[in-house]
């Protein structure tokens, strides 16, 4: 049998944590930073846990990392 693909696109985005939960960076963080207000930059630093209807999706695209 050949071997299931891991979607590259989505192991660059997520990592995943010990008990299974997937993290990820918060969005909109790329460019425009000056439009954004200071309050938005300061909650979306560092990672977050996505929601388990999201963490389903990620699973089937990443089968060998759960």
């Amino acid at each position: 049998m050949p071997k299931m693909k891991t979607k590259s696109a989505a192991k660059k985005r997520f990592k995943f944590t010990a008990t299974g939960k997937v993290k990820v960076g918060p969005a909109g963080k790329r460019h425009g930073m000056i439009k954004r207000s200071t309050k938005f930059i300061r909650e979306t630093s560092g990672t977050m846990v996505l929601c388990e209807a999201d963490t389903r999706i990620v699973k089937k695209y990443m089968p060998y990392n759960r």
